[in-house]
């Protein structure tokens, strides 16, 4: 969810304000992507990397989230909204650790939309973080192991690999996100600064989306004929 400095910042407005418009486009996509039947919306909202931004920032940042979660977590457990955090919590305020814990054993037991907020997260940690668990798991054991083995440590390995990714705000990099999981991801750019990304914004990725022939190693030809074996969004 990129753009809400350079949002805010076309407007001779604080970041902040981009940055609580932002909020806004969050909750706007949650609700198209529930009315459009999505099973499953991953947001990039705070990375590894973005520790690096000026502490006041930072600050601003957390307070955001916690005011989303105190305001919005009721509303999708009224909506049937599946919550939950991935990344490294540990370096988060109290308060909003347990805003977040609150808010994943409320909704747990969810059927709806699947929303994920990846904050504090980075791919390469994650990967990392799974080797580990494994390694934990096995008892130290160094026996070959398998992706799938791998995967079910993963923090999104429970879930289907996703179909689509957006990225707004001209950049044209996954940024370090999901680095397992998006190895076949169809990719989609835009121009469109995150806090103007709405309802519209996200049918055309999806109508883009549908218009790729999305292969996995297969022919062309073997997918008219009906084995490619993977249906596509819906």
């Amino acid at each position: 969810m990129d753009g809400n400095g350079r949002w805010a910042k076309q407007r001779f407005l604080p970041r902040v304000a981009g940055h609580r418009r932002g909020v806004e486009a969050v909750r706007n996509t949650v609700r198209a992507c529930a009315e459009r039947g999505i099973g499953a919306l991953t947001l990039f909202a705070f990375s590894s990397e973005n520790w690096r931004r000026p502490a006041e920032e930072i600050s601003l940042l957390m307070q955001l989230f916690v005011s989303a979660l105190q305001q919005e977590v009721d509303k999708l457990h009224q909506n049937h909204v599946r919550f939950r955090v991935i990344g490294d919590l540990s370096r988060f305020d109290p308060l909003l650790i347990d805003l977040i814990d609150n808010a994943q054993r409320l909704t747990a037991g969810n059927g709806g939309l699947v929303l994920t907020v990846a904050a504090n997260y980075g791919g390469r940690w994650d990967i990392m973080q799974a080797v580990n668990r494994l390694r934990q798991s096995a008892g130290g054991s160094v026996a070959p192991w398998t992706e799938n083995d791998l995967l079910q440590h993963l923090s999104l390995g429970d879930l289907p690999e996703p179909d689509l990714f957006i990225r707004t705000g001209g950049e044209q990099r996954i940024s370090n996100f999901l680095l397992w999981q998006l190895a076949y991801t169809e990719l989609y750019f835009t121009d469109t600064l995150w806090p103007d990304f709405d309802a519209g914004a996200l049918d055309q990725a999806i109508l883009s989306y549908r218009g790729r022939e999305r292969r996995f190693g297969r022919t062309s030809e073997q997918l008219a004929a009906g084995t490619a074996g993977r249906s596509a969004l819906g």
